[in-house]
């Protein structure tokens, strides 16, 4: 039977060895939601592509309804944030994106044979050192990013049976999320001589003495285990070694050496992180596992409502379109109807979003002007179980029997004796000035 995504284009779906890859055929039931997406984003917006670095961002919190319909449905939450009057302060400075393709095209002079060079080093695992004119670049050039998609699968299909170094520079790959296909778009893939794929995360961040800042490292770790996702679904469609590996299966003579070749596909858990060494402009490197990355946004993707259920929950006619002028840049949308829009779909804010979400300042307003306790982030949410609310919380400490009984509930008997010991101390201090 064909294969899709849930929200209908084509998958790529390999043939036999030397054959061309096919697309099957998306089902009926498909075009419902990618028309209803459309409703959503509005008639005439270009769905904003949604890249890995929010990929990761969304599996971190994946109770988020709301960003995942928005991602789903390719609503551009920039602009979105600006037409609420609630703009994001985050993102990369012009000067640091020039810097940023300045250092990876110096990483990828020479056809790669660099950086190659650099991933065997690190690798020290015994193999041959790739020679001159030893890694293939194939060409990804194809028409949209299904066309993109499928050309990226052939190409490393290809390059895992021919058996040599090869080196895909910005290939892409699409992940299923929450019901709707993200295109992603790493760096770059090695393909090793035995069938074994790398992941190239190239940062202009600088790695001083062989070490660079945790946090970032972390942050090309989980935007890394996003692409290593797709990439083991790509593997899983290209084929697996059988038992006793495909060398052995080609030496007795079950399979071809084409074939043999074609089931070996596997993606490397370790990847390739690439930056500045020290302050200059030298690309040093270092493998960096995400194993565990890995595993947790496998388990929070999966966790993801669907999106068409999402979308069926909301009141007719909902959308998020902005209605842009000619010139595709003034909104004309009124704002009360972008935020009835925006607050029919619930939203899971913690500080954290600030970094990561254009809509987290809009967010955070609204979460303070209610009360919540998220606001003051998700540690805090967890240890005041049930109490969802400032009030709430205020009103389980401050009422208090005469005969100081437990409650029973931890939480509240814990917000008690707090603010019992800060009446104490004040009451000592007649001087002090109450907090309010």
């Amino acid at each position: 039977m064909p294969r899709t995504t849930a929200a209908g284009e084509p998958v790529p779906v390999p043939e036999a060895a030397g054959e061309p890859l096919r697309t099957a055929r998306p089902p009926r039931q498909a075009t419902g939601l990618r028309q209803r997406l459309a409703e959503l984003r509005g008639p005439a917006t270009v769905p904003h592509p949604m890249d890995a670095r929010a990929l990761a961002a969304l599996a971190a919190n994946p109770g988020c309804r709301r960003r995942a319909l928005l991602d789903g449905a390719g609503v551009d939450k920039g602009a979105l944030a600006s037409a609420l009057g609630a703009p994001a302060n985050f993102g990369q400075s012009q000067f640091a994106h020039q810097r940023g393709n300045s250092f990876e095209a110096r990483v990828k002079a020479d056809g790669g044979a660099d950086l190659v060079r650099l991933l065997h080093e690190r690798l020290r695992d015994g193999s041959e050192a790739p020679g001159p004119g030893a890694v293939a670049t194939p060409d990804l050039t194809a028409p949209g990013p299904q066309g993109r998609t499928a050309r990226t699968a052939l190409a490393l299909r290809e390059a895992t049976e021919a058996g040599r170094w090869a080196l895909l520079d910005h290939p892409m790959v699409s992940l299923d999320v929450a019901g709707s296909p993200a295109f992603l778009e790493p760096d770059a893939v090695v393909v090793h001589p035995d069938g074994s794929w790398t992941v190239v995360e190239i940062k202009s961040f600088p790695m001083v003495d062989g070490s660079a800042d945790p946090a970032k490292v972390g942050a090309a770790a989980r935007q890394s285990a996003v692409y290593t996702l797709a990439l083991e679904r790509v593997a899983s469609m290209i084929g697996r070694p059988p038992e006793g590996g495909g060398d052995a299966a080609a030496r007795e003579g079950s399979v071809t050496p084409a074939e043999a070749a074609s089931v070996r596909a596997r993606v490397r858990h370790h990847v390739l992180l690439v930056c500045p060494k020290d302050f200059s402009n030298l690309p040093t490197a270092e493998m960096v596992d995400v194993r565990k990355q890995l595993a947790v946004t496998r388990r929070q993707l999966d966790r993801l409502t669907r999106i068409e259920e999402i979308a069926a929950a909301l009141p007719e006619g909902t959308t998020f379109d902005l209605r842009l002028t000619d010139d595709g840049r003034t909104p004309t949308r009124p704002v009360e109807e972008l935020m009835a829009a925006v607050e029919a779909v619930d939203a899971a804010y913690a500080p954290e979003c600030l970094s990561t979400c254009e809509l987290a300042a809009h967010c955070r307003t609204r979460s303070r002007a209610a009360g919540r306790v998220e606001a003051l982030g998700r540690g805090v949410r967890g240890e005041l179980g049930g109490l969802t609310t400032m009030d709430a919380v205020l009103t389980a400490a401050m009422e208090r029997p005469a005969d100081d009984t437990p409650t029973g509930d931890p939480t509240v008997d814990a917000l008690r004796r707090a603010a019992a010991l800060r009446a104490e101390a004040l009451a000592s201090r007649p001087e002090a000035v109450a907090c309010r």
